[in-house]
């Protein structure tokens, strides 16, 4: 039996709130459902953060009510503060994200918050999703670079995600939210966080910046981790941090890995559809970087892995 490895898709989510074009709630749940379809069982369905902050993730309470209440789908949003998970809840996400950023610079131009107010914030949204049975996923974002303070100290990832891990949360996802971790450093990274807290609660989220997101997918498989971001088509960036592109494309992680071995669950020429589906609806090219090869592929019948 081959190892599972789980991918959570964030396009709808951290690949459409930086665009130009913003989405249609009917055009958002039309992207989900085309990712469920393609065997995507974790996703991102949008964000409860201020629509005048971030325009393109208005109206997430109606794109969670319009998709299937299926048990087997992790629909996920990221929340700023209490009230986003209480409008999340209400909502009916399975699972909300929150983020604590690695650097005081960031965390304030993110959430207007120090560091340790965000730890503190943490703490009670974890006591109310223990009550309510909600899942709850803290990202440590600037993980390995901040784009106004510099490289992050490594120590001070480790002891955020032991923070976090100590409230409660059900898994602590690293970002490298800038794109400008290289496949040596993540690999250490992860590796001392894996021996300090396991692998199994570990997860990690790639922008393609510098080209290297894939590189790291696999250091940091080899530092034992099995949980991935990814964003169909290998589109995104942060608003709040200047020169964040696009996430690892999520057509290439899935080819990737199951070239590897590994077990995704997903068809990989159904993600691709779902690919080309929120480029049309964008106006932008997507695919990630092996589009070309994958097409020429299905018009020779060739198999994709």
């Amino acid at each position: 039996m081959r190892e599972k490895v789980l991918i959570n898709d964030v396009g709808p989510r951290d690949g459409l709130q930086n665009q130009a074009t913003i989405l249609t709630v009917d055009q958002r749940v039309e992207l989900i459902n085309a990712l469920v379809s393609a065997g995507v069982r974790s996703l991102e369905a949008g964000a409860f953060v201020s629509p005048k902050a971030v325009p393109a993730m208005a109206n997430t309470d109606q794109v969670l009510a319009a998709l299937p209440k299926d048990a087997g789908i992790d629909r996920q949003v990221l929340i700023p503060n209490l009230k986003g998970y209480q409008l999340a809840q209400s909502a009916g996400a399975s699972t909300v994200v929150l983020v604590v950023c690695a650097s005081e610079t960031m965390n304030q131009r993110n959430v207007r918050m120090s560091i340790d107010e965000s730890v503190q914030q943490a703490r009670e949204i974890c006591q109310q999703a223990k009550a309510d049975k909600m899942r709850v996923v803290g990202c440590v974002a600037v993980a390995w670079q901040c784009p106004f303070e510099g490289a992050t100290d490594p120590g001070r990832v480790l002891d955020l995600a032991g923070q976090l891990l100590e409230l409660g949360v059900d898994d602590v996802n690293i970002a490298d939210t800038i794109g400008a971790a290289n496949p040596l450093a993540v690999n250490r990274l992860m590796s001392n966080l894996a021996q300090e807290y396991g692998a199994a609660r570990l997860a990690c989220h790639f922008h393609d910046t510098r080209a290297l997101a894939l590189a790291n997918v696999y250091a940091a498989l080899e530092a034992g981790v099995r949980k991935f971001d990814s964003s169909i088509g290998g589109i995104g960036g942060c608003p709040f941090a200047p020169g964040a592109t696009g996430n690892a494309a999520t057509e290439d992680v899935v080819m990737t890995l199951e070239q590897m071995g590994f077990d995704t669950g997903i068809d990989l020429e159904a993600l691709m559809a779902a690919g080309q589906l929120v480029g049309e609806m964008l106006s932008t090219a997507t695919g990630g970087r092996a589009d070309t090869w994958r097409r020429l592929q299905l018009e020779k019948n060739a198999p994709l892995i």
